[in-house]
């Protein structure tokens, strides 16, 4: 199971744990464009959330995502941008590198 589990931070990170209970799959790389939109909204981020259903983000897609795409792409405020790419897509990055790696 992914565990998110970051500081409480405001609008956005705290401590999600990801797993089937949210309705999500554990491994962000099978998530849906709903479930990255359902995430971000989650975790405090309900108005930026709407971006990632307009660009079609998905799972995969979020997993690829580089810091100038959170910051730029997506047509987001600096500060929740930043918040979203160094406490959120970065962090999913990670688990899911290390959760898949051999």
């Amino acid at each position: 199971m992914l565990s998110v589990d970051m500081e409480n931070k405001e609008n956005g990170s705290v401590g999600v744990k990801n797993s089937m209970e949210s309705g999500r799959p554990p491994d962000p790389a099978d998530w849906a464009v709903m479930d990255v939109v359902n995430y971000f909204r989650t975790v405090g981020f309900e108005e930026q959330a709407s971006a990632f259903q307009e660009q079609e983000i998905d799972g995969k897609s979020l997993l690829l995502m580089t810091r100038n795409d959170v910051l730029t792409g997506l047509q987001l405020k600096l500060g929740p941008a930043l918040k979203i790419y160094e406490y959120h897509v970065k962090p999913l990055q990670t688990k899911h590198l290390k959760n898949n790696s051999s």
